[in-house]
């Protein structure tokens, strides 16, 4: 079995529009749901790294982890640019627009934001 993670939503509905958008910029889209829960993969294949958005198992609300952050792989610093954009439209909210990091290296372009439900994400291109 491959390694997954999964985010808690609040909203299933808003979260997997967020998703739906923002994961198909760099190559990723849903393949599997049930209920309220939805899992995406690179190409949508299933294969590899799953990231699953889903309600809570036992039921309580879901709450953003402090100190917890996913971060996605970009192609390209546009691929950053367009991941943020597209998760501004989509309920996120900024928490470091895209731009250049130096301090974690001369090519690191990054951009930092959290999902409709508080989990922090970021989007990377480190070429």
């Amino acid at each position: 079995m491959a390694g997954y993670m999964t985010l808690g939503a609040l909203d299933s509905a808003k979260s997997n529009a967020f998703y739906d958008a923002t994961l198909a910029i760099i190559g990723w889209s849903s393949h599997m749901s049930f209920g309220e829960w939805r899992a995406y993969s690179e190409r949508g294949t299933g294969e590899g790294f799953t990231v699953w958005i889903c309600k809570p198992f036992d039921g309580a609300p879901a709450s953003a982890g402090n100190g917890t952050m996913m971060a996605f792989n970009a192609k390209s610093p546009a691929e950053v640019d367009a991941f943020h954009a597209a998760a501004m439209v989509h309920g996120g909210s900024c928490e470091g627009p895209p731009g250049p990091r130096p301090d974690y290296g001369p090519k690191w372009y990054a951009a930092y934001l959290r999902d409709p439900t508080g989990n922090k994400l970021a989007v990377v291109c480190n070429q």
